[in-house]
């Protein structure tokens, strides 16, 4: 078996056997496969496509190229993904509340790249907050707390690493097969026994339509099942950013106003669904209506916050700053997107004000860009809001004044308003469970 007849049988549209796979993963992460010759099999995948089958079997030999972390000490664990997107702080509220329901969250996240946020960032604009933990204290945290959170130490999937950034630079990134395997090898290699993912879908998204949605969210509980982790797709809107902060502080700020009882709309769909499903997974609740109404009770009844705190402290961070917000560093300038004209906000994409966020310094261009935790945006106006014209649409926090400028200007021009009041699209598109 060789790499060169691997590459020409996926290139004549042939299908790829476990064997094949395995190998061709088990060489390109130990270096014995070159980086052009493992572009041509993963360029020959994005055109021809994989099967159930192949998907399944590259995911399984990506998520047993590195560690696997065993959980099982801890009972049932629930695992939450987002394919990614903006203003998704949906992790800092859903692990709290979950936590609540004495359902152990053992949860590793990554870091944004990109116009898209990670939570780990986010995380560390808590000042304090440790995200580097060894494993025993990890799993200590999770036994004393129910709850840790931390970025990716172990080896775990170190074939998606390498595939990862090979597809970004020969732009295959988009292709279900690929992105199913890299998602899912992950969440294997983890520990979880159980995962919700929250397949997000529009201009803030990897995927575009619902139909394509649809097939990334179909492939990956497939690959999860065969797997024996049993998963569940919620299809979520990423039309438009989610909440109104995006930049880390700030959406740190939303997270923990969430947590005490001031809920944006939309954001509050989104964690009920993926938290009720969770709940289910968990065997703590078989009615979704009912977790829903479970989950704003510990939101009322403060166990929630309370675990927030308890969770942040247990890893250095600062909780006078989750106790008053205000205590966050605040960015030198804040400037007001003004509406140029009157109407109805008709479209607000969410990729363009992922990008603007990125160049305020909240996001990576390149891997080793320094993140400012207090810059971004606050949108006060979303998709369907009234407007009148010289109204504020959002604020720029930015520490320098004419980057500012410019980017309130950008802004400006993403906003596009129109004189009929659209129709408003659901926040969550569909469940596959």
């Amino acid at each position: 078996m060789n790499i060169q007849e691997i590459i020409a049988k996926k290139r004549d549209k042939l299908e790829l056997n476990k064997e094949e796979i395995e190998y061709f993963v088990t060489n390109y992460t130990n270096g014995t496969i070159s980086d052009y010759q493992a572009a041509a099999l993963v360029m020959a995948i994005y055109i021809n496509d994989m099967n159930e089958e192949e998907t399944t079997n590259l995911t399984l030999a990506m998520a047993h190229s590195g560690d696997i972390l065993d959980l099982s000490e801890l009972g049932t664990v629930v695992d939450k993904h987002s394919t990614g997107g903006i203003g998704d702080k949906v992790t800092l509220i859903l692990a709290p509340i979950i936590a609540s329901f004495n359902i152990p969250v053992a949860k590793m996240s990554g870091r944004g790249l990109g116009y898209t946020g990670g939570t780990i960032d986010k995380l560390e604009s808590i000042p304090g907050y440790r995200t580097n933990l060894t494993i025993e204290e990890f799993i200590q945290n999770v036994k004393k707390n129910g709850i840790s959170v931390i970025g990716q130490t172990l080896n775990l999937a170190p074939a998606d690493k390498k595939l990862y950034a090979l597809r970004d630079v020969i732009s295959a990134t988009e292709s279900i097969p690929l992105i199913s395997s890299s998602i899912m090898s992950k969440k294997i290699a983890s520990g979880a026994n159980k995962i919700v993912l929250d397949v997000t879908c529009g201009s803030g998204a990897f995927m575009k339509n619902i139909k394509d949605a649809e097939n990334l969210a179909s492939m990956m509980k497939k690959i999860g099942n065969l797997a024996n982790k049993e998963t569940v797709c919620v299809i979520t809107n990423m039309e438009e950013p989610l909440g109104k902060a995006v930049g880390n502080s700030l959406e740190v700020i939303e997270a923990v106003e969430f947590l005490k009882g001031n809920m944006e709309q939309d954001v509050k769909e989104v964690i009920l669904e993926l938290g009720s499903y969770m709940i289910k997974l968990a065997g703590k609740g078989q009615n979704i209506e009912e977790n829903k109404q479970k989950i704003l009770e510990n939101i009322q009844n403060g166990k929630a916050f309370e675990k927030l705190k308890k969770w942040v402290s247990s890893q250095g961070g600062n909780i006078s700053f989750l106790e008053n917000t205000q205590n966050f560093k605040k960015a030198k300038y804040i400037i007001p997107v003004l509406a140029k004209k009157s109407g109805y906000v008709n479209s607000l994409n969410a990729q363009k004000v992922g990008e603007i966020s990125m160049n305020l310094g909240a996001g990576r261009i390149k891997k080793e860009d320094i993140i400012l935790p207090e810059v971004g945006i606050i949108l006060e106006k979303k998709i369907g809001s009234s407007v009148q014209k010289g109204e504020t649409l959002a604020y720029i926090h930015a520490n320098n004044e004419e980057l500012a400028k410019t980017q309130a200007q950008n802004l400006k021009m993403v906003y596009e308003i129109q004189e009929k009041k659209p129709e408003l699209k659901k926040n969550i598109l569909k469940v596959i469970s």
